[in-house]
């Protein structure tokens, strides 16, 4: 082949696929800039919307990198490149990685699910998978979990989006129930009057809801009094456990015994 047949095939190959050539490069320069400007809108849209600051850049990757991957393949497609063998291969991955990865995309989407729903956030008291505790972290793929005995629980997220979890801190406050009992020789006026007297006494007792004091079921060889007041979540047991000495306190110092003691 000398110069000149050389110059000819170039000059109909030009003819032939530069039109096609050109457009692709266009469409893909256009595609890139316009990929560009909805990176910046989502980014914006996304703050003001107050997703979760760690799925933000996640979101933000995935959605520009799948938006510039279908952009390559439309612009090899429009400049004549075939993709048959190209998509089949990516097709063939995608199936396979999706088997050997079933259990961690299913993480995967209930991190994602758990970040934009928010039926817990960081710093939340919740029970789930057997475990009571506070938040301290949700990652993509699993929470953290900060137990009351100081272990540290990494719990799958796929195992907080399909089961049951109770989010005991979610409101602000919780009831705090406690149940007495007394023999029929005791006036439950007395009762009623030494309870009030110690939960005016106590700074950690909400004003609203109002609290309650009952006679919860009667006995033979006794009555029970039910006592229920609203305390702060954070800070539930330590309430309990404060709110019952002081009135095992009281009961032992005005001659109100519980049976047994």
């Amino acid at each position: 082949m000398n110069l000149d047949q050389f110059y000819n095939k170039a000059y109909l190959w030009i003819l032939d696929h530069g039109p096609s050539f050109l457009l692709g490069i266009v469409v893909l320069l256009a595609g890139l800039w316009l990929i560009n400007v909805l990176s910046r809108w989502m980014s914006t849209h996304m703050h003001r919307k107050e997703i979760d600051p760690s799925l933000t850049p996640f979101l933000l990757s995935l959605t520009i990198t799948v938006l510039r991957v279908l952009l390559i393949i439309a612009a090899m497609q429009i400049i004549g490149i075939q993709m048959t063998v190209f998509a089949a291969l990516i097709g063939a991955i995608g199936v396979a990685a999706g088997l050997a990865l079933s259990g961690t995309l299913q993480n995967f989407a209930s991190g994602v699910l758990i970040l934009l729903l928010k039926p817990f956030k960081v710093g939340d008291n919740i029970i789930a998978q057997n475990q009571e505790g506070t938040v301290a972290a949700i990652k993509i793929f699993y929470t953290v979990v900060k137990t009351f005995d100081n272990r540290t629980v990494v719990i799958p997220n796929s195992k907080l989006s399909n089961e049951v979890i109770i989010n005991i801190s979610s409101s602000g406050k919780r009831r705090l129930d406690i149940e007495m009992k007394f023999s029929n020789a005791i006036d439950f006026m007395s009762v009623k009057d030494l309870i009030n007297k110690v939960l005016e006494g106590s700074q950690n007792i909400l004003a609203t809801p109002e609290r309650r004091i009952g006679i919860s079921s009667i006995e033979s060889d006794g009555y029970k009094v039910m006592l229920n007041v609203w305390i702060n979540a954070h800070g539930f047991i330590d309430t309990k456990m404060a709110i019952q000495e002081k009135l095992l306190e009281n009961m032992k110092t005005s001659g109100l015994k519980l049976p047994g003691l």
